[in-house]
Order: structure tokens, then sequence, then C-alpha cells
């Protein structure tokens, strides 16, 4: 890519100068395309395992690319924990700062077609919620100083990233691309993914709303409910993640890609694994159950722990629409099976402290690394 000479502190400092990429169509190799298609055919298998019923359990899968995509810059957090800032939102700490990842991973995957400016605007605000490094006037808007990527200062900096004033035009490019239907969908999340990363248009989160563009375009173009967490297996190889976005930039975009598609087929058939253990896990505890009532809030309570694995009586009540002394009879009656645990929780807020319980298992499988 070429470069541009912008002043920073009175230094000299060649920047990055993105090509606008709207109708650009990569030539890539047989062997890529292929790559990009037993990628695009494992997603979709994993699309099919995870429709219907099962989606609830796929959808526990979205806290495991936001652990991930978080752990990758540097905020890590175990998923009780985060699960815990979620169902409270009292915590300031970075399992908060985690929590906010998990949502916009969530909001993207509901926001329809097409994709806007105002949206990844609207991204990053949730994103940085509760995040302490990033002013005010930087939340949900584009930056509006010279970026960089490794390094004290762009001097020093492994990539020195557009600078602000050609933002607002090659993200603007960049919403085209990633609206188009004639490209594959494995390529087009490849290159969008790369090209955002290399505007890098945000003061913080540029990586971890990058990765969510990722999900958006594979779950958008390829009709699945639930995309797999690919920042697991990008944590996994960081050094190969980061030499491909060096060799985009350097215009060798067939290494990138190849890259980026083996590692999303890697992440479909992890994701496929992961699903039997979350199914056996929940097949063990109907079968802990089973003495229960079948219309009793404790056996019902077992269907939705994945989309609550940290819960209260009330959380657990809204859930199966029953009092919160019902609830919370049923949480002690799974307690007593194992399938929960009680937490011990100090809640920043006054009166009678809430109990909370957490389906541990569960919690375990998708923190775990793979």
């Amino acid at each position: 890519m070429d470069t541009v000479t912008v002043t920073w502190n009175g230094l000299q400092v060649e920047a990055v100068d993105p090509p606008l990429i709207a109708d650009w169509d990569p030539a890539l190799s047989a062997a890529t395309v292929r790559s990009t298609e037993r990628a695009a055919g494992a997603i979709l298998r994993f699309g099919d395992r995870s429709a219907g019923p099962a989606e609830v359990i796929a959808r526990l899968l979205l806290r495991a690319e936001g652990l991930a995509s978080s752990a990758i810059e540097g905020l890590r957090a175990t998923a009780a924990d985060v699960a815990f800032a979620e169902a409270t939102e009292e915590d300031q700490s970075i399992a908060a700062w985690v929590a906010d990842n998990l949502a916009v991973v969530a909001q993207a995957l509901s926001t329809p077609a097409p994709l806007t400016l105002e949206v990844l605007l609207d991204w990053h605000t949730r994103l940085m919620e509760h995040s302490p490094s990033i002013a005010d006037h930087h939340i949900g808007a584009w930056r509006g100083v010279l970026g960089w990527v490794g390094g004290q200062n762009p001097k020093l900096a492994a990539h020195v990233a557009a600078p602000a004033e050609t933002i607002p035009k090659l993200m603007a490019d960049l919403v085209v691309f990633s609206n188009r239907g004639d490209l594959d969908p494995i390529t087009q999340a490849a290159i969008a993914h790369a090209q955002f990363e290399t505007i890098h248009p945000f003061a913080d989160g540029n990586g971890r709303i990058g990765r969510v563009l990722i999900g958006w375009i594979v779950k958008t173009r390829l009709g699945i409910a639930v995309p797999p967490p690919v920042s697991l297996q990008i944590a996994r190889d960081i050094g190969g993640y980061q030499a491909g976005l060096t060799l985009y930039r350097e215009e060798m975009v067939e290494h990138w890609v190849r890259w980026f598609a083996e590692a999303m087929e890697r992440s479909a058939e992890d994701s496929n694994i992961v699903m039997g253990l979350i199914e056996d896990i929940q097949a063990a505890w109907r079968e802990q159950a089973k003495d229960l009532r079948s219309d009793s809030a404790g056996r019902r309570l077992v269907e939705h722990l994945p989309s609550i694995p940290v819960v209260s009586a009330a959380m657990a009540a809204k859930a199966l629409g029953v009092s919160n002394q019902a609830a919370r009879l049923g949480l002690e009656a799974l307690a007593a099976r194992g399938i929960v645990n009680e937490l011990e929780r100090i809640s920043a807020t006054t009166g009678r402290p809430t109990r909370w319980w957490a389906a541990e298992q569960l919690l375990d499988v998708i923190g775990r690394p793979r």
C-alpha cells in the first residue's frame, strides 16, 4: 500500500494510505478459493446443527467469542465473572469491559443488512460503555488524531494507521464493500476485516469491532443465526494473524485470505465439538433432575441455563413466568443435585443481598482454551 507523510508532534511520519476497495474483486488462486469454499461449507454445517432448539446452545458460544476477542487485546476475565457483570450491571472491573464485548457481539448479530456507518458507530458506543481508556468525545466517533499499532509512538510503531481526515471516506468505501453480494463470503469477511484494521478508525476498540464485523458478514451472507467464534482461533495464532494483516498491507492478499479461511474452518469444526459437549452436559442434567416434577421450576430451568448461566431467583422467575419464591426453590433443587452452584458475591447495592447461582460446567466449557 502507498503511504503518506503526516506530522506528529513536529515529526514527519509515514502513515498508510489504503486504496478504496468498494469495487475490488481480488484475484485468488484455485487453492485459496478451495480454502474459502471449505470454510463456508464448514460454517454452513455448523449453522444447520445450531438451528432451531439448538440455537440457545449456539448463542452460548457468543460468550466464547467475546471472551477471546477481549483476551486478544489483553482484557482477560473468567467466564463466571463476565456473566456476573452482565447480570448485575454494577461491576466496573475488567469483567464489565469484557461483558460489553459480549453485548456488542450479540447486538451485531441482531443488526439487519445493510451495514451503515451509523451502525458501526453504535457498536463502538456499546463496546466502550465501561471503558476507562478512551475520552468521551472518541466514543461512537472516528478518531481525530493519528493512530498506530505497537510501539510507544508512531516512529516506532509496527503500523501507522490512515490519517484521521481520510477516515470518513475510507469507512464509507468499506461499508459499500461489506454490503456487496457478489463476492464469496469468506473472502469478503477477510478483506473487510483487514481493511478495517488497516484504517483503524477508532481511538480504541478497533480489534474488537473489526472481529465483530467478521461475524456480521458471515452471519448475513451465509444466512446462519450464529457464526462460529473465530476469535478463539485468532487467539491461538496471534503471530499468524498479525503476519497476515501485514502481508495484506503489503498487497499479498492471497496469504491473508487463505490463513483467514483456514481459521474460519477450524472455528466451525471446533464449535461443533463444543456444541456436542454442551448437549452432553444438558442431557446429564436432565437425568439428574428427572425426579423433579416435569412442570417444576427446577426441571424447566435446566433448558434455560445456556442463556442465563449466572442467574438469580428474579432472573429465573422472569424466564419461567413463575414467582420469585418458586424460582428460588427451583434453583436450590438444582444446587442440591450439583447442576448449579451458589456463588459468594457481594452486591454493591444496599438492602438484602441477592443470591446468585452459576452453571459452572457450562462456563468452564466456553471459558476453556482450545
